[in-house]
């Protein structure tokens, strides 16, 4: 009787519970599809968006729905339809905005009557900022890359397996939370990758919640800048607006108004915004950046959003879609990412919305003198009244627990969905190319992950070239595998070389071979083997390195290296051999210092917790002095002739003496750092690490063990902090400092000391180390401190200068000062300019010590 019932009820659940399929076209008034228009659904608080060819398609229950479709510009219409589990057809044009230029008037000024409209949009925008307490939606998203144009060669090397038409094709529905004042919570739910069954999307929706209602809109990867928001608070700085008239929309009147940056080159955008008469909200934008606001790697972009109300005076947005083009190196393409939301759940931030008051100006003054000018009359004056806040604890939609340092999580079975999930969820159908696209990939992944393909990209791949060989290294890909075999280029300004020359060991040969394996769950493995042979002293040396990063999520990886090597005797390998080997035998200035060492190294490093970092390191060394053996240079070519060249023992301020003889090292090591309110984003491949509000705090302790067999004995400790600081328009800053002291220092050697990052060359070293300062001389085993500022102003002062925008030149000034006991305080100062030919970076640093100059310089380095 049970069973009978129970399918009698699964029998007739269909006729209860109907759901249907609403699809159409928007059309203009020519019959042309409008695309990426926005449809809203009042009852549901839902939206969805038209496709590129202005179809589409909505999943309902049975119901009456009222539908109100929009499209920048053109004027919206709503339509009831009912839902019956049938699918229903809904074909609707529109026809463009009949704009009415009379419904503003403009009181006491002469100015365009946008400026009104704009001074109330602005007053309110903070209000209109939080009026959501905090929300959650439904994101679909659509990430599409087409290239139009690609070149047969870059810089020499064969373009391979680049081909025209879409190159990327990416979806995704996630489930977003957010709540005031920066609390984001948000789990992908679905992902799909055009021929890519196995790839997870990286498209996320918390970073595509772009609002303008902020004063300084940061896009990352466009601008080292943040762009000024048409309705921030200093935007008449920045903007003049037109009036363009007036429409009506649900009984309300919406403004148009026209962008206008006041000067080309200031961050700013340009186009279309439309403002809610009274309330003054945002209705919809469209707006554009150019290559004039300073945007990076693409021609434009262009931002185009939808509002609709989802609560009786909380609007939000129901669409968005960012457009781009960029061309370069021979590359020319487009692309786009589309948003769409549905399902909101809001809790508001106040009990109404607020209202713009008008005072009663001041009269007059009254002019007596008929000669004197009339003054105009006084413009009004205005007061915010403020709204009634509601009870945050009242009505939440999220419990506390749902918030946490993980804003973005990605299901393990996100890409494990199939067609009719996707044909079922998808808010926007795909066109035709998008839909053969999906089918022609997916058919030729399996291709693509043949042997066969592989090997035959790999042969074309696999063939050296002058680049490789000489400036970025060659790699030996097996693909069909997954490892490879890299090599170090045999001279190279950038990466270390196979051939190296110093006056110790002189013409050098270093080889070292990379073997790396890589695993589907993102593991590596790599063997790493080097042989080095010095022409001169005729000595051979070899070492074997071995790491497996064993965990992803946490970054964990574990070393085991030995051997026997030579290194700088400064830790920090302060001076690349390229550098060193030109300054030895062009400048006759041998700045490197060397020593050989036997050695057994152990190593750790992982993420104990979200934030929390720890490097362990346990390592026994036998270690030799070593010494000049040639004298040879391009300068004097004699090898028994004078030489300005120094030995190879450095001059330390600390030791009248800085050699030492062979002896034994026992040496441990470890380190931490925590970085406070780490946010992160987990799939399922691996863990990424986000910034936080705080700096990064480190702890670091070295020890010399007098055990077995070592004759090495000292302690010492550091703590550190450093961060990077977000200066809107005036730029960004990073700073970093450390102290540390020494105990137990019964017996040491250079080696063992504190070691600064110096420079004596022409080339910069690295930004946050010291510019000018020697080597060696300061190296300490006493107390110091160490400090590095660097404020990189993007623009802010050149933008004013026109040769200097043209080339896109920026700024910089940097700080670096060191205290030892025998540097006292030492301080460096410098000014630069980078971004010279997109890429250099040319610095003027003058260096004093106790308030007296020591020396000065200028310094080229890299500045992207």
């Amino acid at each position: 009787m049970r069973f009978t019932w129970l399918l009698t009820l699964l029998l007739f659940i269909p006729l209860f519970c109907f759901s249907g399929t609403l699809r159409g076209r928007l059309t203009d008034e020519n019959g042309q599809g409008l695309p990426f228009a926005s449809i809203y659904i009042k009852e549901t608080a839902s939206g969805t968006a038209t496709n590129e060819n202005g179809y589409y398609q909505l999943q309902l229950d049975s119901g009456t729905y009222t539908l109100e479709f929009k499209y920048v510009g053109y004027k919206a219409k709503k339509e009831i339809v009912k839902i019956n589990g049938h699918p229903v057809e809904l074909n609707v044009q529109l026809f463009p905005e009949v704009l009415n230029l009379q419904e503003v008037v403009v009181k006491a000024s002469d100015e365009d009557p946008a400026f009104p409209i704009m001074r109330n949009a602005i007053r309110l925008r903070k209000y209109h900022q939080t009026e959501a307490l905090a929300w959650s939606a439904r994101v679909y998203m659509k990430s599409v890359a087409r290239m139009d144009k690609v070149p047969s060669k870059v810089l020499g090397v064969r373009v391979v397996d680049v081909d025209t038409g879409i190159v990327y094709l990416s979806e995704s529905v996630s489930q977003l939370h957010m709540k005031r004042p920066n609390k984001v919570n948000e789990k992908l739910i679905s992902s799909r990758v055009s021929g890519q069954k196995k790839g997870f999307t990286f498209n996320q929706a918390s970073e595509m919640n772009v609002s303008f209602y902020e004063n300084l809109l940061k896009i990352e990867g466009l601008s080292e800048r943040g762009f000024v928001s048409p309705l921030a608070n200093n935007a008449l700085f920045f903007y003049k607006y037109q009036y363009l008239g007036a429409f009506e929309e649900n009984g309300r009147m919406i403004n148009k108004i026209k962008v206008i940056p006041r000067r080309r080159n200031d961050p700013v955008f340009e186009g279309i915004i439309y403002i809610v008469d009274g309330t003054w909200r945002l209705h919809s934008t469209d707006l554009k950046l150019t290559k004039r606001a300073g945007i990076e790697f693409v021609d434009y972009i262009r931002v185009r959003q939808v509002y609709a109300p989802v609560l009786e005076h909380v609007w939000m947005p129901v669409s968005q879609k960012f457009t781009f083009e960029a061309a370069g190196l021979g590359f020319k393409g487009r692309g786009y990412v589309t948003g769409v939301y549905s399902n909101y759940k809001v809790q508001a931030a106040y009990k109404k919305p607020p209202v713009i008051e008008e005072i009663e100006p001041e009269p007059a003054e009254t002019i007596v003198a008929t000669t004197q000018k009339a003054k105009p009359a006084p413009k009004p004056r205005f007061k915010v009244i403020e709204p009634e806040k509601a009870d945050p604890e009242e009505n939440p939609i999220h419990p506390e627990k749902l918030f946490s340092k993980e804003i973005l999580v990605v299901d393990r079975d996100a890409n494990k969905r199939d067609s009719l999930y996707w044909d079922k969820i998808r808010p926007t159908p795909l066109t035709k190319e998008e839909s053969k696209d999906y089918v022609k990939k997916d058919k030729l992944e399996a291709v693509k992950e043949s042997k066969v393909y592989q090997d035959s990209l790999d042969r074309i791949r696999n063939k050296p070239t002058f680049g490789n060989l000489f400036l970025s290294g060659y790699t030996y890909n097996n693909s069909f595998e997954d490892n490879y075999l890299r090599f170090d280029p045999i001279i190279s300004p950038t990466n270390a070389s196979i051939l190296q020359y110093n006056t110790v060991e002189g013409l050098v040969a270093d080889v070292k071979v990379t073997y790396g394996r890589r695993y589907d769950d993102r593991r590596r493995f790599i063997v790493e083997p080097t042989v080095r042979y010095g022409f001169s002293n005729e000595k051979f040396n070899a070492k074997l390195r071995t790491a497996y990063v064993y965990n992803t999520t946490t970054n964990s990886i574990v070393q085991l290296e030995g051997g026997r090597y030579v290194d700088q005797i400064n830790i920090n390998s302060p001076i690349s051999s390229f550098v060193n080997s030109a300054y030895t035998l062009i400048a006759e200035k041998n700045y490197m210092k060397l020593y050989q060492r036997d050695f057994i190294r152990l190593a750790h490093r992982g993420e104990l917790t979200n934030g929390l970092q720890l490097t362990a390191n346990l390592e026994y060394a036998h270690r030799m002095p070593m010494q000049n053996t040639t004298l040879y240079n391009f300068k004097d070519r004699n090898p028994e002739g004078l030489s300005n060249f120094t030995s190879n023992v450095p001059v330390n301020a600390e030791l009248t003496d800085a050699s030492f003889r062979p002896h034994e090292v026992l040496m441990a090591s470890f380190s931490v750092s925590i970085k406070p309110g780490q946010e992160y984003i987990t799939r399922p491949d691996r863990k990424i690490n986000l910034g936080s509000n705080y700096p990064t705090f480190s702890l670091a302790y070295r020890t010399g063990i007098k055990a077995f067999g070592g004759d090495i004995k000292y302690s010492t400790a550091a703590i550190g902090i450093n961060d990077e600081l977000k200066m809107g328009l005036l730029g960004s800053s990073t700073y970093s400092a450390s102290a540390g002291v020494f105990w137990n220092k019964e017996s040491m050697t250079l080696m063992d000391y504190r070691h600064f990052k110096g420079n004596r060359t022409i080339f910069a070293g690295e930004y946050n180390g010291f510019q000018l300062l020697d080597y060696y001389k300061y190296s300490t085993n006493n107390n110091y401190l160490e400090a590095h500022y660097e404020h990189h102003f993007n623009g802010f002062l050149f933008n004013k200068l026109p040769l200097f925008r043209k080339l896109k030149l920026q700024e910089v000034v940097s700080l670096n000062y060191l205290n030892t006991q025998q540097s006292r305080n030492y301080l460096e100062v410098g000014i630069g300019i980078e971004h010279i030919l997109k890429v250099m970076r040319v610095d003027f640093v003058t260096s004093f010590q106790e308030g007296e100059k020591a020396r000065a310089g200028i310094l080229i380095g890299l500045g992207f």
